[in-house]
Protein backbone atom coordinates (compact mmCIF):
# COMPACT_ATOMS: atom_id res chain seq x y z
CA UNK A 1 0.00 0.00 0.00
CA UNK A 2 1.62 3.24 -1.19
CA UNK A 3 0.82 7.28 -0.10
CA UNK A 4 -0.96 7.33 -3.21
CA UNK A 5 -3.43 4.75 -2.70
CA UNK A 6 -4.04 6.71 1.09
CA UNK A 7 -4.49 9.66 -0.03
CA UNK A 8 -6.83 9.08 -3.01
CA UNK A 9 -8.40 6.28 -1.33
CA UNK A 10 -9.19 7.72 2.08
CA UNK A 11 -11.56 10.90 2.26
CA UNK A 12 -11.29 13.75 4.20
CA UNK A 13 -14.33 13.32 5.94
CA UNK A 14 -12.83 9.60 6.71
CA UNK A 15 -9.62 11.04 8.04
CA UNK A 16 -11.47 13.28 10.50
CA UNK A 17 -13.42 10.66 11.26
CA UNK A 18 -10.67 8.35 12.10
CA UNK A 19 -8.84 11.20 14.19
CA UNK A 20 -11.82 11.80 16.49
CA UNK A 21 -11.95 8.17 17.75
CA UNK A 22 -8.06 8.43 18.12
CA UNK A 23 -7.33 11.07 19.73
CA UNK A 24 -10.16 10.09 21.76
CA UNK A 25 -9.53 7.11 22.66
CA UNK A 26 -5.56 7.64 23.48
CA UNK A 27 -6.72 10.71 26.09
CA UNK A 28 -8.97 7.90 27.76
CA UNK A 29 -6.59 5.58 28.00
CA UNK A 30 -3.61 8.14 28.96
CA UNK A 31 -5.84 9.54 31.70
CA UNK A 32 -7.20 6.35 32.70
CA UNK A 33 -3.60 5.07 33.48
CA UNK A 34 -2.07 7.88 34.60
CA UNK A 35 -4.23 8.70 37.85
CA UNK A 36 -2.94 7.00 40.94
CA UNK A 37 -5.39 5.11 41.63
CA UNK A 38 -7.08 2.21 39.18
CA UNK A 39 -10.95 3.31 40.20
CA UNK A 40 -13.61 1.13 38.43
CA UNK A 41 -14.61 4.27 36.15
CA UNK A 42 -10.77 4.14 35.37
CA UNK A 43 -10.84 0.70 33.75
CA UNK A 44 -14.08 1.27 31.83
CA UNK A 45 -12.23 4.43 30.44
CA UNK A 46 -9.75 2.66 29.63
CA UNK A 47 -10.99 -0.53 28.19
CA UNK A 48 -13.73 1.97 25.77
CA UNK A 49 -10.26 4.05 25.27
CA UNK A 50 -8.93 1.06 23.84
CA UNK A 51 -12.58 -0.45 21.70
CA UNK A 52 -12.11 3.69 20.53
CA UNK A 53 -8.32 3.63 18.72
CA UNK A 54 -9.11 0.48 17.27
CA UNK A 55 -12.66 1.86 15.38
CA UNK A 56 -10.80 4.61 14.29
CA UNK A 57 -7.61 2.88 13.00
CA UNK A 58 -10.20 0.26 11.22
CA UNK A 59 -11.45 3.96 9.31
CA UNK A 60 -8.28 4.50 8.08
CA UNK A 61 -8.09 0.19 6.47
CA UNK A 62 -10.07 -1.17 3.44
CA UNK A 63 -12.06 -3.24 6.14
CA UNK A 64 -13.83 -0.22 7.00
CA UNK A 65 -16.52 -2.06 4.67
CA UNK A 66 -17.55 -4.25 7.01
CA UNK A 67 -18.41 -1.49 9.53
CA UNK A 68 -21.48 -0.77 7.58
CA UNK A 69 -24.22 1.03 8.83
CA UNK A 70 -22.69 1.06 12.86
CA UNK A 71 -19.59 3.08 12.91
CA UNK A 72 -22.06 6.01 13.90
CA UNK A 73 -24.12 4.13 16.56
CA UNK A 74 -20.91 2.85 17.70
CA UNK A 75 -19.22 6.40 18.34
CA UNK A 76 -22.65 7.69 19.70
CA UNK A 77 -22.18 4.51 22.59
CA UNK A 78 -19.07 5.66 23.21
CA UNK A 79 -19.82 9.23 23.61
CA UNK A 80 -22.52 7.75 26.15
CA UNK A 81 -20.52 5.52 28.06
CA UNK A 82 -18.20 8.25 28.53
CA UNK A 83 -20.88 10.82 29.46
CA UNK A 84 -22.10 8.39 31.60
CA UNK A 85 -19.08 7.65 33.35
CA UNK A 86 -18.07 11.67 33.78
CA UNK A 87 -21.71 11.96 35.54
CA UNK A 88 -20.84 8.84 37.96
CA UNK A 89 -17.50 10.28 38.89
CA UNK A 90 -19.01 13.71 39.61
CA UNK A 91 -21.93 11.95 41.66
CA UNK A 92 -19.52 10.20 43.50
CA UNK A 93 -17.24 12.93 44.18
CA UNK A 94 -20.21 15.35 45.18
CA UNK A 95 -21.63 12.43 47.86
CA UNK A 96 -18.49 11.81 48.87
CA UNK A 97 -17.59 15.46 49.23
CA UNK A 98 -15.05 15.28 48.00
CA UNK A 99 -15.95 18.46 45.66
CA UNK A 100 -14.59 20.59 48.55
CA UNK A 101 -13.42 19.04 50.86
CA UNK A 102 -10.59 16.17 51.01
CA UNK A 103 -8.38 17.78 47.93
CA UNK A 104 -4.89 18.39 48.78
CA UNK A 105 -2.25 19.91 46.27
CA UNK A 106 -0.12 17.89 44.44
CA UNK A 107 3.79 18.27 43.51
CA UNK A 108 2.92 20.29 40.46
CA UNK A 109 -0.09 22.55 41.87
CA UNK A 110 -2.63 20.75 40.42
CA UNK A 111 -5.32 19.44 43.22
CA UNK A 112 -5.84 15.67 43.56
CA UNK A 113 -8.13 13.47 45.17
CA UNK A 114 -6.45 10.04 45.07
CA UNK A 115 -8.94 8.71 41.90
CA UNK A 116 -9.64 9.89 38.55
CA UNK A 117 -11.86 13.44 38.88
CA UNK A 118 -14.06 14.84 36.38
CA UNK A 119 -12.91 15.75 33.76
CA UNK A 120 -13.70 18.78 31.80
CA UNK A 121 -11.60 17.23 28.51
CA UNK A 122 -13.25 14.31 28.45
CA UNK A 123 -16.59 15.55 28.41
CA UNK A 124 -16.11 18.16 25.20
CA UNK A 125 -14.51 15.08 23.37
CA UNK A 126 -17.37 12.87 24.34
CA UNK A 127 -19.66 15.80 23.03
CA UNK A 128 -17.34 16.15 19.84
CA UNK A 129 -17.89 12.47 19.48
CA UNK A 130 -21.44 12.43 19.97
CA UNK A 131 -22.30 15.01 16.70
CA UNK A 132 -19.88 13.20 14.96
CA UNK A 133 -21.49 10.02 15.66
CA UNK A 134 -25.20 11.41 14.93
CA UNK A 135 -23.59 12.88 11.47
CA UNK A 136 -22.42 9.70 10.27
CA UNK A 137 -25.55 7.93 11.58
CA UNK A 138 -27.60 10.63 9.33
CA UNK A 139 -24.98 11.15 6.54
CA UNK A 140 -23.99 7.58 5.69
CA UNK A 141 -22.35 8.32 2.66
CA UNK A 142 -19.27 9.61 5.25
CA UNK A 143 -17.82 6.50 6.07
CA UNK A 144 -17.75 4.47 2.83
CA UNK A 145 -18.30 6.74 -0.44
CA UNK A 146 -18.70 6.39 -3.61
CA UNK A 147 -15.41 8.33 -4.04
CA UNK A 148 -13.44 5.90 -1.70
CA UNK A 149 -14.84 2.77 -3.49
CA UNK A 150 -13.85 4.10 -6.60
CA UNK A 151 -10.18 5.42 -6.03
CA UNK A 152 -9.57 1.59 -3.74
CA UNK A 153 -10.86 -0.34 -7.06
CA UNK A 154 -8.49 1.95 -9.38
CA UNK A 155 -5.60 1.11 -7.21
CA UNK A 156 -6.55 -2.30 -7.24
CA UNK A 157 -6.65 -2.84 -11.14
Amino acid sequence: MDAGYLSSAISTMRLYGSLIPVVSGGCSVYQSVTGPVMTGSAWVMATVGVIVIAHGVVLLIPAVDRLGMTSGPLIITYAVVTLLNQGLVMTAEWMSGEMSAGMRSGMDGRMTTGRMGVDGGMIAIAVLMLVSGVATTVRRDMVHSKSSLTARNEVTN
